[in-house]
């Protein structure tokens, strides 16, 4: 039996489109050479919360031309620690992941404006515990909880708006 080629192949089901960034959000420079090669990343501040955000392209797709889970998955573990600088509960610390929990509720196809937000649920002199959710094009795509360990000072821990976003 010999196989039948599909007409369409993965690479031709949408166009590379990467689209606009949101009103509000600015490039934001974190997560060292792994997320400056896998962003860019952006970030707002809406008065009570750090919105960040990016824009699905095709480098972040699978054959699908859906944002691959991998990359939301970094996403996620950003996303919690960052937005535990902007609630002024803790120093600013580098945060290594101990647990990243992520439930993939939606898809975020190429040329999606991936959103999260998130919120710290405690922390203790060792440990931080956080949860978000995360939205493609508005529609919930991700939920994330995690548990980080409270490393490293960066700088002298004061810096709360390390983002540049509260001016």
């Amino acid at each position: 039996m010999t196989p039948v080629p599909h007409p369409l192949g993965f690479d031709d089901i949408a166009a590379d489109s990467p689209g606009d960034v949101p009103p509000g959000f600015r490039p934001i420079n974190m997560g060292g050479p792994f997320m400056a090669h896998n962003g860019p990343l952006y970030a707002q501040w809406n008065g009570q919360r750090l919105l960040l955000g990016f824009r699905v392209e095709a480098r972040h797709t699978n054959p699908l031309k859906m944002c691959h889970g991998g990359m939301l998955a970094s996403f996620c573990d950003m996303l919690l620690p960052c937005a535990a600088l902007y609630q002024g509960t803790i120093e600013r610390r580098f945060l290594p992941t101990i647990s990243l929990q992520i439930d993939y509720m939606g898809s975020a196809p190429l040329g999606a404006w991936v959103q999260g937000e998130a919120e710290v649920l405690r922390s203790t002199r060792n440990m931080l515990f956080a949860q978000g959710l995360v939205s493609a094009d508005g529609q919930p795509a991700l939920r994330v909880s995690g548990i980080f360990k409270m490393g490293q000072l960066i700088g002298d821990g004061h810096d709360a708006d390390p983002f540049g976003l509260l001016t």
